[in-house]
């Protein structure tokens, strides 16, 4: 029997693998948050599909998305990076992943981890949203406004509210599958 899935992903292997594995499954693991972030503002403007098709060259580019490396890169790794046409080469949001992780890093000293400053909006448990439909889920929230002014002022780049929603609906800050969806319960 096929089980229910949200739409969104519906007819994509690679969309349906995400949507059953990760999406909405709470994170905790700082290396797995930056990833995400990464992701995402990178995705800012463009359909995630597209992203996570170039996930693993993403990945391969970006050190497996070691922040400390990023943090580090110099000129002439990040034209590299700009000719790499695995990756979405895009300048600024380029040189925003080693500002986002320097930011990362300072946030990481001030809080402990990142996980801790970032789901302490949410005093550590996810929101359970009631969607019948993903087409009802918010672009963003009053919640995903706060972080991303909060994320902004502490130097992070590409971080817009619409951005940090996705962002926590992806890390399981928010579970916004369909409540018919398999996973709703799960997560």
């Amino acid at each position: 029997m096929e089980r229910h899935r949200c739409g969104w992903c519906l007819g994509d292997d690679l969309y349906e693998a995400y949507h059953d594995y990760e999406w909405g499954v709470p994170v905790k693991h700082d290396d797995t948050l930056f990833e995400f972030l990464i992701l995402e503002t990178f995705q800012a403007g463009l359909s995630w599909i597209t992203i996570l098709r170039k996930r693993e060259n993403f990945r391969k580019a970006f050190d497996n998305f070691d922040y400390k490396k990023i943090a580090a890169y110099d000129q002439s790794k990040i034209d590299t990076l700009l000719q790499d046409p695995g990756i979405v080469r895009n300048k600024l949001k380029v040189n925003a992943t080693v500002s986002n992780a320097k930011a990362f890093m300072e946030v990481q000293r001030e809080f402990g981890t990142f996980s801790n400053y970032i789901w302490g909006f949410v005093d550590g448990k996810p929101i359970k949203n009631a969607l019948k439909t993903y087409k009802d889920a918010p672009a963003n929230t009053k919640l995903s406004d706060a972080i991303s002014k909060d994320l902004k002022k502490r130097g992070f780049k590409f971080v817009g509210s619409t951005v940090v929603y996705a962002h926590m609906q992806a890390t399981g800050m928010v579970n916004d599958h369909e409540m018919q969806c398999f996973r709703y319960h799960e997560v």
